[in-house]
């Protein structure tokens, strides 16, 4: 098995770029299914996550270019209407792929779908089955598959009891093909789900109020297929920000969207650390000696994201005094502190949902497995800041959502290396 080898405290600087984001590229792979003509893809990054996408829409009878970089896909005809358990237990997106099939087939058979710790049988589905059956597709559950049939999607007026950016995209591409006018309330705002409905739309679908939380779509008898620019991958952008601050570094990041980061950079401007931003870049500039201590709160999207609370907590080890933070989106995300604590943080669980921190700590290298994506990318930060060398395992989780994470981290100064 693969493994990163961090020796730690190395200056770093310069300039690094961002990949097209994950997740939108997750949403926009089997989008490609509610059209038969080709959908041409730009920015696509290239991770374990879109790889494992692309094998499961090529499994379904996807037909796939790539030209340097450049993916055209396409599904004329749909061969199978089951999803294989070799594809579903490793890839959580897997369910977006059920929405945009029975928009074509009307029936679909797929297992609980897996993908790390945190996604592997422990986020349900309610959401993905309540929201079909809203709009007449019947739901059976049989030898652990799950069979679901509907003649044609029909238009409903949906409330969202928990706010879902999965179930959001998902019942947008259900409803570009149903019968008569959708409206979706509660409904997430990310970016991503901005995105996918821009892409639809010049497809020929009729989404209006992506963004916000009331989306009407009109269904429509065709999709087309289109071409589309992924757009910047802000996790990994704000990731890189938080890296380059728990290094007090000063680091460009390129090919981001830093309107995408507010929640971020208002915490940063709070915390004295000094930045610049562009349309398309964000440059750390200065990090003070002594940052303070900030508690923060995971919240959907403008809030603070999910995906940045592990970077985040890194970060807060290095902070002069306590901070909280809160999870509010997923049980398990915090676990990962126990391997802080194991490198010399100073960390209390209150419960699976909150931490107290007491910095600054002084972190020690140490041999460590990644629990999930965003644990994995936060013991790569761990690593960069501590005295000696951390050896972290199970790289694939990392792999998943970071393309040529080492190469390019090493083009910034650090010393990291993957050991096969």
């Amino acid at each position: 098995m693969s493994k990163f080898i961090i020796h730690g405290q190395k200056p770093i600087g310069g300039e690094i770029s961002v990949g097209g984001a994950k997740n939108a590229a997750l949403k926009i792979i089997p989008a490609a299914i509610l059209s038969e003509e080709p959908t041409v893809i730009h920015n696509c990054p290239n991770i374990e996550d879109t790889k494992r996408s692309l094998e499961l829409f090529e499994d379904l009878g996807g037909l796939i270019e790539n030209d340097n970089g450049i993916l055209k896909i396409s599904m004329p005809k749909i061969s199978k209407d089951a999803l294989e358990s070799n594809f579903a237990n490793k890839l959580r997106a897997s369910i977006m792929f059920i929405a945009p099939l029975l928009a074509r087939t009307g029936e679909v058979m797929f297992p609980h779908p897996g993908g790390c710790v945190i996604g592997a049988g422990l986020r349900p589905i309610d959401l993905f089955l309540d929201g079909w059956s809203a709009m007449g597709a019947k739901v059976e559950v049989k030898d652990n598959f799950y069979h679901i049939k509907v003649k044609r999607f029909q238009a409903c007026n949906y409330f969202f009891t928990k706010v879902s950016v999965t179930g959001t995209e998902s019942m947008i591409m259900a409803a570009c093909l149903a019968e008569g006018t959708t409206t979706l309330k509660n409904c997430a705002m990310e970016p991503e789900i901005e995105y996918l409905a821009d892409h639809l739309n010049n497809c020929g679908a009729k989404i209006k109020g992506a963004g916000t939380p009331t989306i009407i779509i009109e269904g429509v008898e065709k999709i087309s297929g289109g071409e589309t620019t992924i757009i910047p991958d802000r996790i990994e952008a704000g990731t890189f920000a938080i890296l380059a601050a728990a290094a007090k570094a000063s680091l460009t990041i390129k090919k981001c969207r830093p309107d995408h980061l507010e929640s971020l950079l208002a915490i940063f401007k709070k915390m004295g650390i000094d930045f610049e931003t562009g349309p398309d870049w964000l440059k750390i500039k200065h990090v003070p000696k002594n940052i303070p201590a900030y508690s923060v709160q995971t919240h959907e999207y403008p809030g603070f994201p999910t995906d940045l609370q592990s970077p985040f907590t890194v970060l807060m080890t290095q902070a002069n005094g306590t901070s909280l933070i809160h999870e509010t989106i997923y049980d398990r995300r915090l676990l990962f502190t126990d391997m802080l604590t194991q490198m010399g943080a100073s960390i209390t669980m209150c419960d699976p949902h909150r931490v107290v921190i007491q910095g600054p700590s002084s972190l020690r290298g140490r041999s460590l497995t990644s629990p999930d994506l965003r644990a994995g990318i936060s013991m790569i930060i761990a690593g960069s800041i501590a005295s000696g060398k951390t050896e972290i395992d199970n790289i694939y989780q990392i792999e998943r959502g970071y393309e040529k994470i080492d190469e390019r981290l090493r083009s910034i100064g650090l010393d990291i290396v993957r050991q096969e």
